[in-house]
């Protein structure tokens, strides 16, 4: 399960080191004039620096055809997402339907998502409540974050009931918040989630996300 909120919550994980070495340094391109006598100490830093210049254009091709084997693999994916909402939602239509003719009563499936806001701030809060906010990711106003449904949640907003608001999100409203509002915190810093290469770098070999599209199936 992945912790997200409107502060999206990634762990850090590296990528290839040779890509990120490669590209991060800039590598001397100046030659010495024709016919100047060099050094040999010279001669080698020469042949130093173009061999990191070949090893460099090497970790940037090999970096743009993972990128692009990335998106094209996040478009077949997100596709795929799509297919499953679309037969999600026409088979909770078939069932109210056939319930209908058969004058019975659907009853809908129980919401597993929840999205939780806070709406006061630490002023005369007591110690238990001002912890349980901090257990929920709550820590300032009108901070956002999605938990799972289950017994322990709803008792732990049951003791901060007057200091949150909360309901189940749809899926077009986990969307818009995450390309909105999210946020990720890598190495301890709190990001705004403007790229795929923030889930990726995060979570990409860890839990198999690659995008947002991602991020938001498994939410």
């Amino acid at each position: 399960c992945v912790s997200v909120c409107v502060c999206v919550c990634v762990c850090h994980l590296a990528r290839l080191p040779f890509v990120a070495m490669a590209e991060r340094y800039a590598i001397r391109t100046g030659a010495p004039a024709e016919g100047a006598r060099v050094p040999e100490l010279v001669k080698k830093r020469i042949a130093s620096d173009a061999a990191l210049a070949e090893e460099k254009e090497k970790a940037l091709v090999a970096k743009e055809k993972l990128l692009a084997e990335q998106r094209e693999a996040l478009k077949k994916r997100t596709a795929e997402y799509e297919k499953e909402y679309a037969d999600h939602k026409q088979q909770l239509i078939d069932l109210r339907r056939e319930a209908k003719l058969g004058g019975n009563f659907f009853v809908e499936p129980e919401a597993k998502l929840l999205f939780v806001i806070r709406i006061v701030g630490i002023i005369k809060l007591a110690p238990k409540p001002r912890k349980v906010l901090q257990l929920l990711r709550l820590r300032q106003l009108h901070n956002g974050v999605f938990l799972k449904v289950n017994k322990p949640i709803l008792q732990m907003l049951k003791l901060v009931q007057p200091y949150v608001t909360y309901g189940y999100p749809s899926l077009k409203t986990v969307r818009e918040l995450l390309y909105k509002r999210g946020y990720a915190k890598v190495n301890k810093q709190r990001i705004p989630i403007s790229d795929n290469s923030v889930i990726s770098t995060s979570l990409g070999e860890k839990q198999g996300l690659f995008g947002m599209e991602d991020l938001v199936h498994e939410i």
